[in-house]
C-alpha cells in the first residue's frame, strides 16, 4: 500500500490516528520512512479531509487521508461533501474489519460497518472494498484515475484490517500497476460549430465562468476566448479563471451584462439557471428572469454527465440552446479554433469596435470600487476593504496565494488586487460548509510551501470556531501560513437572515444578536492560536496598528512558521 501511494506521487497522507488503519500507519512511518508520502498528524478527521481539499486545488493532484472506520468517516464527511460540491479530487482511505470472527469484542464491532461506503456514497465519485492486495492495487489506480478525470471528485477505498496486518504470502506475485491518466473529453464537433456561429453573430456576447480553469492553461484559454470575441467575462469565483486586472473582466457588472447579453456562454457553471434567473428571498419566492427573453445560452460542463440524484448540487434545470457534456478546459481550444476559422475580416473589424467601450467601463468599475473602499478607511472596527489593502501592499511583490474565499469580505481582493496567476485564488468551500477555511488553507499552504510561495488566508471567525484544533497541526508540522482574521464577532450571514425574518414579521428589531453573535465572551483567537504553538497577535481594532502588525506576522511566515493576526472588523 505504501508502494502504491509512492508510485502514484501522493506526497502527503493526513490522518487522525485510529486503530483500524494501524497496519498502514506503521508501514508509512517505518517501511516508508515517513517520506513521500509524509504523514500529517491531524486532531480531527474533518481537518484531514479539508486539508486534502485545499491541497489539491493548489498542487493540481490529490492528497490522501486515512480515517478510522465508521466514526472517522462520519467525522470527515462534511469536508468530503465540500470537496464533492467543489469538484476536487481526494483519496479517502477508510479502514474496516469485515470478517466478524476476527473482531475483538466491544469497540471493534461498534467501529465496523457491513457497508462502510454507504456513509458517503451520495457525495463521492467511486468506491471499492478490495478483497486482496492485487485487487487493492488495481482499485487504487482506478480510484485515482477516476478522481482525476473531470469532473474531479473524491474517491473512497475501504482497507480491510487483514489486508493491512497479515503477512504477504507471495511478495513476488505482487506488482504496482501503472497509473494511466485519462484525457478529458472535448466537445461534439457539431455543437462546437453551432456555438461558434452563435458567438460570432452576437452583438452583446457574455462569457460566464465558475470552475472553468482547472489549470493555468485553462485560465489562458478563457482570456484568449474573451479577447477573440471582445466579450466581457463574469467570474463566479469557483476557481481563478480571469485576471482581475484584465479590461475584459467585468465581474462587478454582472447584473447589467446579464440583462444586456444576447448570447451567453457558461463554462463549468455551477448554476446556469441562476445565472439568467433569480428567486428573491420574499414570501412568495417567485422566479424572475434577469436575462433578455431572446438571449441564447450555451452551456459547457463535464458535470452534465455526472449527476447524483440525492444531492441537489446540480441546481435547477435549465434548457440551454446548446449544451455540451464535456470538460470546458478541454473544449475551449476546439471552440477557439472553430471561431477563428469562421471569422470573416468584416466581422473581426466589427468585433474590434467593442473594445474601447469595454475598457472604459472596466476603468469606471475599478474606480468605483476604489472609491467604495475608501469609505470608513479610518473606522474602528477595521473595514474589510482596508484589511484587504493593507495585506495587498505587503504581498504584491512576492509570489503569493490566497487560500480562502472572499465572498464574506465583499470580494475586495477581486475588486482591488491584481490577481493574475491561477494559483493566487482557489475559490471557496463548494458546499458552503463551515469549518472548511482553516484546514483547507493549511492544505493549500502545504502545496504553496513546496512551490516556494507565501500562503495567505483572510480567515473568518465563525469558521475558525468549527475546527480551531487545526492550529496544532500547522504548528506541529511548521507549515507557513499567514492568517489574518476577519473577526466581526458574528455569524454575519445568519444575522442578516434573522434581521430579514424579524422585519418580515414586524417584530423583534433588536433581538437579532441571539444565536448569531460570537460575544459574551468574545473569543481570544490570538490566545487560542498561541496555546497550540502558533505565533499570534491581537485583537487589533485600530487601523493604524494593522500595517506594522502585518509586517511582524509576515516575518514569521517568511521564516517558515505559521502566524495569526486577530483583526476586529466591520461586518463585511
Amino acid at each position: 500500500m505504501v508502494d502504491l501511494l509512492r508510485s502514484a506521487g501522493i506526497s502527503y497522507v493526513a490522518a487522525m490516528a485510529g486503530s483500524s488503519f494501524r497496519g498502514l500507519h506503521e508501514s508509512l512511518i517505518n517501511y516508508g520512512d515517513n517520506n513521500s508520502p509524509e504523514l500529517i498528524a491531524c486532531p480531527h478527521e474533518e481537518v484531514s479531509a479539508a486539508m486534502c481539499h485545499g491541497y489539491a486545488k493548489v498542487a493540481g493532484k490529490p492528497m490522501a487521508c486515512m480515517v478510522h472506520s465508521t466514526v472517522g468517516l462520519q467525522h470527515a464527511s462534511m469536508a468530503i461533501y465540500n470537496a464533492y460540491c467543489d469538484r476536487v479530487p481526494m483519496l479517502i482511505l477508510a479502514a474496516n474489519t469485515l470478517d466478524e470472527t476476527k473482531r475483538r469484542p466491544g469497540v471493534e464491532w461498534l467501529h465496523t460497518a457491513g457497508d462502510l461506503g454507504a456513509f458517503v456514497r451520495d457525495f463521492i465519485k467511486w468506491e471499492d472494498t478490495p478483497a486482496s492486495l492485487t485487487h487493492f492495487g488495481e482499485s487504487f489506480m482506478r480510484a485515482l484515475q477516476l478522481a482525476m478525470t473531470p469532473p474531479y471528485e473524491p474517491v473512497l477505498l475501504v482497507m480491510d484490517t487483514e489486508l493491512q496486518e497479515d503477512a504477504i504470502p507471495d511478495r513476488d506475485a505482487l506488482k504496482v500497476p501503472r497509473l494511466m491518466t485519462v484525457a478529458p473529453s472535448g466537445g461534439d464537433s457539431a455543437a462546437i460549430a453551432a456555438a461558434a456561429e452563435l458567438l460570432i453573430g452576437a452583438e452583446h456576447p457574455l462569457i460566464a465562468v465558475d470552475r472553468a480553469a482547472r489549470t493555468p492553461a485553462g485560465m489562458k484559454q478563457v482570456v484568449q476566448l474573451a479577447e477573440l470575441l471582445n466579450a466581457p467575462v463574469v467570474d463566479k469565483g469557483g476557481r481563478m479563471n480571469m485576471p482581475t486586472n484584465h479590461p475584459l473582466n467585468h465581474t462587478g457588472r454582472t447584473a447589467a451584462l446579464i440583462r444586456e447579453a444576447d448570447v451567453i456562454i457558461g463554462l463549468e457553471m455551477t448554476d446556469i439557471w441562476g445565472l439568467v434567473n433569480n428567486v428573491p428571498d420574499t414570501i412568495e419566492r417567485k422566479a424572475v428572469r434577469i436575462a433578455r427573453p431572446d438571449a441564447q445560452v450555451i452551456g459547457i460542463s463535464a458535470t452534465y454527465a455526472n449527476p447524483h440524484s440525492n444531492i441537489q448540487d446540480q441546481q435547477r434545470y435549465y434548457a440551454c440552446d446548446i449544451a455540451m457534456a464535456s470538460d470546458a478546459e478541454a473544449t475551449l481550444p476546439q471552440l477557439i479554433a472553430a471561431i477563428e476559422a469562421r471569422l470573416s475580416p468584416a466581422r473581426r473589424d466589427a468585433i474590434a469596435t467593442r473594445r474601447p467601450a469595454l475598457e472604459a467601463a472596466y476603468r469606471r468599475m475599478r474606480a468605483a470600487d476604489a472609491t467604495a473602499a475608501a469609505v470608513g478607511w479610518d473606522a474602528s472596527p477595521i473595514s474589510t476593504a482596508r484589511l484587504s489593502m493593507e495585506l495587498w501592499d505587503r504581498i504584491k511583490h512576492v509570489d503569493w496565494g490566497l487560500t480562502t474565499d472572499s465572498k464574506f469580505i465583499s470580494s475586495w481582493p477581486q475588486r482591488l488586487w491584481d490577481i493574475t496567476e491561477h494559483h493566487q485564488y482557489i475559490g471557496g468551500e463548494g458546499g458552503y460548509g463551515l469549518g472548511y477555511g482553516l484546514p483547507a488553507s493549511l492544505g493549500a499552504a502545504l502545496a504553496h510551501r513546496d512551490a516556494g510561495r507565501i500562503a495567505v488566508a483572510i480567515q473568518t471567525d465563525g469558521d475558525v470556531m468549527m475546527l480551531p484544533n487545526t492550529f496544532w497541526t500547522m504548528a506541529h508540522h511548521r507549515i507557513p501560513l499567514l492568517m489574518v482574521m476577519h473577526n466581526n464577532r458574528a455569524w454575519h450571514q445568519e444575522t442578516m437572515h434573522l434581521k430579514r425574518m424579524s422585519s418580515r414579521r414586524n417584530r423583534g428589531p433588536t433581538t437579532w444578536t441571539n444565536g448569531t453573535t460570537i460575544t459574551d465572551p468574545v473569543v481570544d483567537f490570538a490566545g487560542l492560536a498561541r496555546s497550540m504553538g502558533v505565533w499570534a497577535e491581537g485583537p487589533i481594532d485600530q487601523p493604524a496598528k494593522l500595517g506594522p502588525a502585518l509586517d511582524r506576522a509576515l516575518a514569521h511566515v517568511r521564516g517558515g512558521a505559521p502566524a495569526l493576526l486577530d483583526v476586529v472588523t466591520q461586518p463585511r
